[in-house]
């Protein structure tokens, strides 16, 4: 019961649509109804502007790290325990129910999950996600090569089966929801980063 009131709760924080709050107190509009229409932080910059932007990604990334981060201060939790908040948090993001379960892509949201679970694995990651995005000027090309590197690094760092599980389907769900950017990518169509 103690598990099925976290992950609700959990599920509940990470649907919390920072972008779409903050956009709309700012008197910057609905979010969802300009540039991609995403309500992540790169809509939001692209959209609001630099001020706004930031402050999206930090609150996404917050949603993750704060109420995992609690949990593990708490103790007492396996690492089976904190896998499964995780993904609760990353999924309330992704399909939050306020929206009508349209939500972001989950990039900051895992981003402070993995902060929890394995700080020298984001250090990994935030290193092959500048490389790429120095490189090629793409935040989701950047985005989706930190995500595939991440669930090796948990494992290398950590050596735990479950946080493995868990940000392989949180690693998943990141590419998985930057389908159309794959398709953009494809094409020649997907927007250049030019912060």
């Amino acid at each position: 019961m103690q598990l099925a009131v976290i992950l609700a709760v959990a599920y509940l924080v990470g649907a919390i649509p920072s972008g779409v709050v903050l956009t709309r107190l700012a008197g910057a509009g609905d979010v969802r109804q300009s540039g991609s229409g995403n309500i992540g932080a790169t809509n939001v910059y692209r959209v609001a502007g630099k001020r706004l932007g930031v402050l999206t990604l930090v609150a996404d990334m917050l949603k993750g790290l704060l109420p995992l981060l609690a949990l593990k201060l708490w103790g007492g939790f396996s690492d089976q325990y904190l896998a499964f908040v995780a993904v609760a948090l990353f999924v309330g993001h992704c399909y939050p129910v306020y929206l009508g379960f349209k939500g972001g892509k989950g990039v900051a949201t895992a981003l402070g999950i993995y902060l929890v679970l394995s700080a020298s694995s984001v250090g990994v990651a935030v290193v092959v996600f500048a490389g790429v995005l120095w490189r090629w000027r793409y935040v989701s090309l950047a985005s989706m090569c930190a995500a595939a590197i991440i669930p090796f690094m948990v494992y290398f760092f950590e050596s735990s089966v479950p946080l493995l599980c868990a940000t392989l389907v949180i690693a998943s769900g990141v590419i998985y929801r930057h389908s159309s950017n794959i398709q953009r990518l494809r094409d020649g169509s997907e927007t250049k980063f030019k912060g």
